[in-house]
């Protein structure tokens, strides 16, 4: 999956350290004021204060307008419309309603923009819809505008600029105000994360031999047939298959439903754009027997202002491949779909919010994958109440958001703290985990399990496996952030929201075949395939799939987990235990032949950190796969 970076690199602001410490404008002491939600930053409390920020010192800033009757109506509206047995259920809203009934009035900009102006900032900008107003302009102006102390800290490694308390409006302003973002310089980028095990646009491939079924090939010798490989724990395990197709996924969740998606519109959003998604999709999809696309059944919005994209931080490239899986899996599941790709400006959460907004402000699509997050502890309130006013305008609209719940378990290993992913934890959106899977020659689905690996390496000398640990597995875990929402009630036994909601195949061990336009050795640029893994795959798998109940039902769902939730038993619950310990990998040395030789390995099933597979709810597949009665549970 894409994350955004929980180790960013050292950014410094323009910011000085002043020689004046200024006193808080008088006007900020004799208007009477509100504090601003979600201003605050959360790392405040073990961060270290440098001192003062200089007082003409750059600030600019994005404050995010409350839509008309405040975002809590917005809420009620989005849950009622999405919830089986509401009063207002699937009575959603165009586009052009939503913004008649809770659009931000141009009254409520007037004021905000006289507020700012009259402190000193400058307005350079008014997004669509009223969604935020722009300012630029001095620690000094912003903090006669904000009544607020702004600091240089140092956190997690960054030194930063930020407010030293909430910021605070005018009463007559502050009802208008949804948020806060940019005061706190604290950068907040993605980055790809997928489990490939390479680095995008480097060429790979995969290594032989490897099975084209589950279970095809014992892994007894190595690929020379006769050189024989070690047991792993008295047990010879099969070779990885070589990456599931879409006639072998639909065969297996789908039962080759004579459901295809005609007539939904399946939404991706990633940052920038592979150049080669058009002719490489066309291409998987001849090569392995899928519809070929028909006219304007893909399309693209793509960046207009490409930033950030090498910068160390983004790395567009390294997008690429996310693209394409996400392409690649949505049509595998769903041949008749549309599928709109939107790309980010940039990496960064300011660009993948606008790119959310035109999803929602476009109103074509009834379902959004999203193979991008970050821990928790790395989010900060304001993107939150950004991103939230985004999900739930969608779900007024029906539309579902789906998250990959991550690839790193509990993120213990990866953080040094056991938590969740945001978005993916929010309540208002689906977070897909991941399984381990099974799928037989004839295209039935064997078992699941967790993914979750250890893995193991094979010794000099050939003749046993040494341990390397715990590499990936499924997010899960429960939400700092966020209570339990209702829909989670008889279900979850915490008090807090719990990730993820649902599951399907991430293990890369038993991932997916995708093909794409890689750069190879001596300036070799071509096509070629690859098995890739992650809740990446998970989440376009399930978005496709549900592509097939949504026009079952004829009609978008809007917010997906209190339908998730009321129909259970369309979901298979994963059991632990599977029947092989793992698969041995061959890959090749340099990723690309066998010049350099062949590397073995094993990579076990079902060891997610501490996250465990149980029955019923859990914190690695959540309620369990979808089964067939997923297609008719929307309704």
């Amino acid at each position: 999956m894409l994350r955004r970076s929980a180790s960013l690199a050292l950014v410094a602001t323009a910011a000085t350290v002043g020689a004046v410490t200024a006193a808080l404008p008088a006007a900020g002491a004799t208007t009477t004021r509100t504090p601003i939600p979600n201003t605050a930053p959360r790392w405040l409390a073990h961060a270290h204060r440098i001192g003062a920020a200089s007082l003409s010192a750059p600030v600019s800033a994005r404050v995010y307008l409350a839509p008309n009757g405040g975002l809590g109506a917005v809420r009620s509206y989005a849950l009622a419309v999405s919830t089986p047995g509401s009063a207002g259920y699937h009575h959603f809203l165009t586009p052009a309603a939503y913004y008649a009934r809770f659009g931000t009035r141009s009254a409520a900009v007037s004021r905000v923009k006289s507020w700012l102006t009259g402190a000193g900032l400058r307005v350079t900008g008014v997004a669509a819809h009223n969604r935020y107003v722009v300012v630029s302009g001095t620690v000094a102006a912003a903090q006669k505008a904000f009544g607020v102390r702004i600091n240089r800290y140092s956190h997690n490694g960054l030194t930063v600029q930020a407010p030293a308390s909430r910021l605070t409006a005018p009463s007559g302003v502050a009802s208008s105000v949804l948020t806060v973002s940019g005061i706190d310089t604290t950068p907040h980028v993605t980055r790809p994360a997928s489990s490939t095990q390479i680095t995008q646009p480097s060429g790979f491939r995969n290594a032989h031999p490897c099975s084209a079924y589950y279970g095809e090939i014992p892994a007894s010798t190595k690929a020379d047939g006769t050189t024989p490989l070690p047991t792993f724990d008295g047990q010879t395990l099969p070779y990885a298959p070589c990456g599931y197709t879409g006639t072998q996924f639909r065969s297996a969740y789908e039962n080759n439903s004579t459901l295809d998606g005609t007539g939904i519109t399946v939404a991706i959003t990633d940052a920038y754009a592979s150049p080669s998604i058009a002719s490489d999709a066309a291409t998987y999809a001849a090569r392995h027997g899928d519809r070929a696309y028909g006219e304007g059944q893909l399309t693209q919005t793509l960046p207009t202002d490409i930033s950030h994209a090498g910068n160390g931080q983004c790395g567009a490239s390294g997008w690429y491949g996310e693209e394409t899986l996400d392409v690649e899996a949505v049509h595998a599941m769903a041949q008749g779909a549309n599928i709109h790709y939107y790309g980010a400006n940039s990496c960064y959460d300011t660009d993948l919010l606008d790119t959310l907004a035109q999803v929602v402000t476009d109103g074509t699509a009834q379902l959004v994958t999203n193979s991008w997050s970050d821990v928790e502890s790395n989010e900060t309130a304001d993107n939150v109440a950004a991103y939230e006013a985004v999900f739930l305008q969608g779900a007024t609209e029906g539309m579902s958001f789906m998250f990959s719940s991550g690839d790193d378990g509990d993120e213990l290993a990866a953080t040094g703290t056991k938590q969740v992913d945001y978005p993916s934890s929010d309540p208002y959106v689906t977070s897909v985990g991941g399984t381990t899977t099974a799928i037989g020659q004839t295209g039935n689905l064997e078992w699941s399990t967790g993914w979750g690996t250890d893995k193991y390496k094979l010794s000099s000398d050939g003749t046993s496996w040494s341990s390397i640990g715990f590499i990936y597995g499924s997010g899960g875990g429960t939400s700092m952030l966020f209570d339990r929402p209702a829909y989670q009630d008889g279900v979850v036994t915490d008090s807090h929201r719990q990730e993820p909601d649902v599951a399907m195949d991430a293990d890369p061990t038993t991932g997916m075949l995708v093909g794409e336009t890689q750069k190879f050795p001596k300036g070799v640029v071509a096509y070629d395939e690859y098995r890739i893994g992650g809740t990446s795959l998970a989440s376009p798998l399930f978005a496709g799939m549900t592509a097939l109940a949504v026009q079952n039902a004829g009609s978008g769902a809007g917010l997906l987990n209190p339908v998730i939730y009321s129909h259970t038993s369309a979901f298979t619950d994963v059991a632990g235990s599977p029947p092989d310990a793992g698969n041995v990998r061959a890959d090749y040395a340099n990723g690309v032949d066998a010049s350099a030789g062949i590397v073995y390995s094993v990579r076990t099933f079902d060891q997610d950190s501490s996250l465990s597979v149980t029955p019923g709810y859990d914190l690695v597949t959540g309620l369990g796969v979808p089964n067939t009665g997923w297609l008719t549970a929307i309704g």
